[in-house]
């Protein structure tokens, strides 16, 4: 390939980069924006969603314009998919963290609840460690992290159900902050849909490096 196709490779993998960076930050923030009852951090956190918003479009016009005038085949053409796919999980990992933001302006003006013996925090640490491991097996190439990101979503969806229990158990202790506890509860559904989009890019991690596409694997009578 030419010059100015390994050239544009390296923007798109530098711009993937960046785009990363700004997701795990604002991930990062707006939990700890919920446990500092911070409300002025997590309004940054929601203004810097629309970054996220324009650096995704940017990235996906980048991806159809090297697709257009290059044409490339291989592992490129498999970069290329994979971050398209990527892009899109990237960007609704941004979102989901802007709505946990959302949720804690809203818990940081009345009586605090017990997040962290429900669960959150413990299950956001495990969601935050699984977003960089996808992140560093992307920058690596290394299916066998990916592999270990996939394997831990199984320890975020047992958390989550263990903080459903916890929350309804506090809600009983404290009716009164119901409305507290239930945005808690909601907290804890977007950290877990955080941790399924990072393994939806360990998934794509893992076509980019072997070219196995290992979506619906068990269905498809696939072993891994």
């Amino acid at each position: 390939m030419s010059v100015l196709f390994r050239r544009q490779m390296d923007k798109l993998k530098q711009s993937m980069l960046n785009l990363s960076a700004l997701v795990e930050a604002n991930f990062q923030e707006a939990i700890d924006a919920v446990r500092q009852r911070d409300a002025k951090k997590a309004q940054r956190v929601i203004d810097r969603d629309h970054d996220v918003d324009l650096k995704e479009v940017d990235i996906e016009e980048e991806c159809l314009a090297t697709l257009a005038l290059y044409q490339p085949v291989a592992h490129d053409l498999r970069f290329i998919v994979a971050v398209l796919k990527m892009n899109n999980d990237l960007e609704r990992i941004g979102d989901l963290a802007a709505n946990i933001a959302g949720h804690a302006i809203e818990m940081s003006k009345t009586e605090p609840v017990v997040e962290d013996a429900c669960g959150l925090y413990e299950m956001a640490s495990k969601a935050q460690m699984m977003l960089k491991r996808s992140l560093d097996a992307l920058v690596n190439f290394d299916a066998d992290l990916a592999g270990e990101v996939r394997r831990m979503d199984d320890d975020v969806d047992a958390l989550h159900g263990k903080m459903y229990d916890g929350v309804e158990q506090h809600m009983h202790q404290q009716p009164d902050l119901l409305t507290q506890y239930i945005r808690l509860l909601s907290c804890g559904r977007h950290v877990e849909r955080i941790a399924d989009h990072a393994t939806n890019i360990a998934k794509d991690v893992i076509y980019l490096v072997r070219g196995e596409i290992i979506r619906h694997a068990k269905k498809r009578g696939l072993k891994l």
